[in-house]
């Protein structure tokens, strides 16, 4: 039999058809929403009613990328570009194990759980050779029990890179792996753990690495079983000017330009980054309904840029926001990736190049689109599953704003009542409750003493 929950006046976001807001009741019944406004007159009497009196009801925030592994770096190379920062981290990320990669999916799931966060993506790309016969590590088997601890819908798509250094890539040869070892894992993440399903909670993509760590051959043959498994692929994309000039130089044209020779664009395909765009790319995007994920603290913190979030908005590209790894990005909040987005458009386009409804729509519907669960989550309606954020409103950093969604989103990050995913609460009272915080961060410390010894040794 399925629990009741009701959540009891609160100011409703529900990103709608209408974005309809009001005040009123939202019904779950398990997993599903099934009903917003009014309360049907037959609640169970054993129904669980949840006071959002002096709170704001969202729906659950959806982060488009990420790097979980990279919380064990957080700090490092803190004055670099991009890629003077992955070529010094590249060598401490071979030291990562499946305890370790464990370990920071705990923690950076926390993270994300306690800052709104419902659905994420993980673009893990990086799998080290280890012992004397170079077995890799199966780092997606380690990270997706951990989201299932934690209780967050996830979408990992399996990366890869095959252009090391003596083949004129970026990353070192000992983290490159060859192509058929890269398809044969693709495979059978694939064959393992996608789920298809309308409430699914495990969606596997495929995500080549970028264009200088990831051959056109393996971009090419990674679009086929990813399309006919129904998964999704993504790839990092015209990120820094540097990257730009990398591809005019030595693939022929744009980032862009080459992915979409590879047959990379169409709607089941979505880009990190996409900071350095000309307008016919953004119409390009626009025409085959190609997805960005926009990261706009981690493009400020590498000095890559600020995208043009106005343009891709009004081209109608879908868009929605990441928090990429914690390693270019160490706050790791959704919610304060709203704010950011809001303001860096601003800041390059002017006062009204973005609304507060509209940078939260990024965050929510906008981060589902991308992702292709528009019609299962994104907004608070009948029939679509049961992730819910309610922020409360009402302490001293928010009183006086009359705006609820100006006070979430240009305001303080606001203290998390509860985050529900799939009708189940796994935050309260801004603690997430499925697992130990506490002890998660003293593993953490524990983890990063012995990566660094073996970095070191």
């Amino acid at each position: 039999m399925s629990v009741t929950t009701v959540i009891r006046n609160a100011h409703i976001v529900t990103m709608d058809e209408q974005r309809r807001e009001l005040t009123g009741s939202v019904v779950l019944e398990g997993n599903r929403i099934t009903a917003v406004g009014d309360e049907p007159a037959d609640l169970p009497e054993r129904a669980t009613i949840i006071d959002g009196r002096g709170c704001l009801l969202t729906p659950g925030l959806v982060n488009t990328h990420h790097h979980l592994y990279q919380w064990m770096t957080r700090g490092h190379a803190a004055h670099l570009d991009l890629f003077h920062w992955l070529v010094t981290l590249y060598p401490r990320w071979s030291e990562l194990t499946r305890d370790t990669a464990y370990t920071a999916a705990i923690a950076s799931l926390v993270r994300l759980a306690a800052t709104g966060c419902t659905t994420t993506t993980d673009h893990h790309y990086v799998f080290p050779r280890h012992g004397d016969k170079g077995a890799r590590a199966d780092m997606l088997g380690s990270e997706i029990p951990a989201a299932a601890a934690i209780g967050m819908r996830f979408h990992p798509p399996r990366g890869s890179m095959d252009l090391g250094r003596s083949q004129g890539g970026l990353p070192p040869d000992s983290l490159v792996e060859p192509l058929r070892d890269i398809l044969a894992a693709s495979e059978k993440a694939l064959t393992e753990w996608h789920d298809a399903s309308p409430g699914s909670m495990l969606r596997i993509g495929l995500a080549p690495c970028s264009p200088f760590s990831a051959s056109a051959d393996l971009m090419r043959e990674t679009a086929a079983p990813a399309r006919d498994y129904g998964a999704r692929l993504h790839t990092h994309l015209s990120e820094t000017r540097e990257e730009v000039e990398f591809c005019r130089s030595n693939l022929g044209g744009s980032p862009l330009d080459y992915v979409a020779e590879l047959g990379w664009t169409g709607p089941d395909v979505w880009f990190a980054h996409a900071v350095h765009l000309e307008d016919r790319e953004i119409v390009l995007l626009a025409d085959t309904r190609t997805g960005v994920a926009h990261c706009p603290t981690s493009n400020a913190r590498l000095g890559a840029g600020i995208a043009r979030l106005r343009d891709l908005v009004r081209a109608g590209v879908p868009v929605g926001l990441g928090v990429d790894g914690a390693a270019s990005n160490e706050g790791t909040s959704l919610i304060e990736e709203v704010r950011h987005a809001l303001l860096f458009a601003r800041a390059r386009d002017g006062a009204a190049a973005l609304t507060a409804r509209q940078a939260l729509e990024l965050a929510t519907l906008g981060g589902a689109r991308v992702l292709g669960r528009a019609n299962d989550i994104g907004s608070i309606e009948e029939g679509k599953l049961a992730d819910l954020a309610l922020w409360r409103m009402d302490t001293l950093p928010h009183s006086g704003i009359d705006d609820p969604v100006v006070a979430l989103v240009m305001g303080a990050a606001p203290p998390l009542e509860r985050l529900i995913v799939d009708g189940r609460i796994i935050v309260e009272n801004g603690e997430v409750t499925t697992v130990d915080a506490e002890k998660a961060a003293k593993v953490v410390l524990t983890a990063q003493l012995v990566m660094a010894r073996g970095h070191n040794g």
